[in-house]
């Protein structure tokens, strides 16, 4: 294998894809992007296991086609600490990947392509055309909701659900939840629930860009396929059944409070520097006309402030873990938002005021 390349070119595919890649693995051979040289175009895939991601790069001068797997870091590194406008050879030399640019040479030890494992095919179930910043709004304004590392293993991704000219995407860790709507073109008869790994969805919001330009869905039995440019991800999906989202989204709240979103992020941020720094929890009072936020730790400090809202119903005092306020006032756009309230033990209903119907649930905490 011999081929020439700019650094440009192959540094964003071959850092995209080694975000891919896990820094600790089982397999030698997982540390590795595998490179294949062939028909004119340059061909880079990183795999986990999990989920994988293939680039084809097609400004690429090839000498000898060939395949091998290099370090994806240690290339990566290579390319981002050369100067900009380099050029770089690349040539398989034996067991080693010499790359030279400029006065600067590098040679890398190699695992066989043979080596190098397949995310399996299965039968492609349906596609669909989406906007790539529309795909990447829906990931985005539900994924902090994800659990990490939960016991209950479908926690540990995020649902999307397809239904007709509809795909929602819900996201729960058990004490919050996001829930939002796409409209798209889905064209099924039946609706279908896939579970997505957390690892897949953040490499995808990385992955796509927020313009209108095309991403292909194609779901599977046991994997979802998303085609955006040049690039393919592809993602096994999580084994299980997601709770019903639906009974956890509370209804009848009496007290709607209307407040400037900017605002009350500020607030909540100040108030959070001196609440418990294991359980951050934040006291809430409502008053017509004014929202207080208190906050305490176990070394006497305390945090007051207060901000004028719309509210005109009784008063009530509620705690929250103040971290799952901010993430939802961190993905909500619109200037203001409204919190559906009713009573201290009741979760909070978030809704953004603008064109988005995306819903965030937040459960109480005891303070």
């Amino acid at each position: 294998m011999k081929l020439t390349i700019s650094r440009e070119n192959l540094l964003e595919p071959l850092q995209a894809i080694a975000g891919v890649v896990e820094k600790k693995q089982t397999m030698p051979v997982l540390a590795n992007v595998l490179v294949e040289a062939q028909d004119d175009v340059l061909k880079l895939t990183g795999t986990n296991m999990e989920v994988e991601l293939v680039g084809i790069l097609r400004d690429v001068e090839l000498e000898d086609e060939g395949r091998i797997t290099v370090p994806a870091r240690k290339l990566a590194d290579i390319c981002r600490s050369l100067p900009e406008d380099s050029t770089l050879d690349l040539a398989l030399t034996g067991d080693r990947l010499k790359v030279k640019a400029g006065n600067s040479q590098f040679t890398l030890a190699t695992l066989p392509a043979d080596h190098f494992p397949n995310v399996e095919d299965d039968e492609e179930s349906f596609s669909i055309n989406v906007a790539q910043g529309d795909l990447q709004h829906l990931l985005s304004s539900t994924a902090f909701a994800m659990a990490q590392q939960d016991v209950r293993y479908y926690l540990n991704g995020l649902l999307l659900e397809i239904g007709n000219d509809l795909i929602r995407a819900v996201a729960t860790d058990g004490h919050r939840l996001a829930l939002a709507n796409l409209a798209a073109a889905t064209y099924v008869e039946e609706p279908r629930q896939i579970i997505v790994p957390r690892k897949a969805v953040q490499e995808l919001i990385r992955l796509m860009d927020d313009d209108q330009s095309p991403a292909t869905m194609t779901i599977g039995a046991s994997h979802l396929r998303v085609t955006v440019g040049d690039y393919t991800f592809t993602s096994k999906l999580i084994e299980g059944k997601f709770p019903d989202y639906n009974r956890v989204i509370p209804s009848g709240g009496d007290k709607a409070v209307l407040a400037d979103r900017l605002t009350l992020r500020s607030m909540l941020q100040r108030a959070g520097i001196l609440s418990h720094e294991n359980i951050r929890g934040v006291r809430l009072q409502l008053e017509p006309g004014e929202l207080h936020v208190y906050a305490n730790n176990p070394d006497q400090e305390q945090a007051e402030d207060t901000m004028a809202v719309e509210y005109e119903g009784e008063p009530l005092q509620i705690g929250f873990n103040v971290g799952y306020l901010i993430d939802v006032l961190n993905v909500i756009s619109d200037e203001q938002v409204r919190l559906v309230l009713s009573s201290p033990n009741a979760s909070a209903l978030i809704e953004s005021t603008g064109a988005d119907d995306n819903i965030y649930v937040v459960m109480p905490m005891r303070l």
